[in-house]
């Protein structure tokens, strides 16, 4: 049996779920899961899962689907239950990147990691303890743009399904993004816009801060500004120096990184105008 994912969003309406199922029904496939939510404003979002034999034609699935809800507004799609391709984007820190190499390591991630790229060498060596392809790219010597197509180019040589930026602190011009639209996930911590720039924890640390946490979310065109797709915090207090602050936030970050990209990686995520609706 071959699994899928149905992924259904627009306008309520009334027989959507029914549709559904009887479409499904009627090709032979056997729901496994299903969740639905209906926003405040009549969005309405559903994800289903289902089984079907090996030659399930999908495409069929989908002009029936269309055949039973003409509405234009209303969009189907449907993706195979299976690991995506993904490649790594980061700079020096490991945190991030070593969490989402040990679970991969141990086939704890639903993805395949392609490559990881750099703009310096630092993580080199501990990346080749995987197996897994590392290209070093300086962003010395050259503009933006210049290390932006230089990037490109590696990345079309992979063509990834996503990209997960692990601490990459690069800041990507809108012409990049435009490549990857809605196929980026990145994680900070979530302290900015509060404290942006240089040692975010050293000041946090200053400010006296009662919570340290972080954030994933899509890149878009606007720095730290894209659909939130999961956030944690951690209490600190007074007993805390900057850098148990700065310990304790790359775990966070790590884990929020990890669940983002499960939920991603799992067709769990809708976007819907700068927010995302999680099923």
């Amino acid at each position: 049996m071959t699994k899928h994912i149905l992924l259904m969003d627009g306008p309520d309406a009334k027989g959507l779920i029914l549709h559904v199922a009887t479409v499904l029904f009627a090709n032979g496939c056997n729901i496994i899961r299903q969740d639905e939510y209906v926003s405040p404003s009549g969005q309405f979002f559903m994800r289903t899962e289902f089984v079907g034999n090996d030659e399930t034609a999908t495409d069929k699935i989908l002009s029936d689907l269309r055949a039973k809800v003409p509405n234009e507004a209303i969009s189907f799609r449907i993706n195979p239950k299976r690991k995506k391709d993904i490649v790594i984007l980061a700079t020096k820190e490991h945190h991030c990147l070593s969490e989402l190499l040990i679970r991969y390591h141990f086939d704890e991630l639903d993805a395949n990691i392609l490559a990881v790229v750099s703009n310096y060498d630092t993580l080199l060596p501990f990346v080749s303890k995987f197996g897994i392809p590392f290209h070093y790219i300086s962003h010395e010597n050259r503009t933006r743009e210049e290390h932006e197509e230089l990037l490109l180019q590696v990345l079309k040589s992979y063509q990834p399904e996503l990209l997960v930026l692990a601490k990459y602190m690069r800041v990507l011009t809108p012409e990049f993004v435009s490549h990857f639209s809605d196929k980026i996930v990145n994680i900070h911590h979530s302290f900015l816009p509060a404290f942006i720039g240089a040692n975010p924890y050293r000041q946090a640390y200053d400010r006296g801060v009662k919570i340290i946490g972080a954030t994933a979310h899509f890149v878009n065109n606007n720095l730290d500004e894209g659909p939130i797709i999961a956030q944690d915090i951690k209490e600190v207090d007074h007993r805390y120096t900057a850098t148990d602050m700065s310990r304790e936030g790359k775990d966070v970050e790590k884990m929020v990184l990890t669940k983002a990209l499960k939920l991603v990686l799992n067709d769990r995520v809708f976007i819907y105008g700068n927010r995302t609706i999680i099923l």
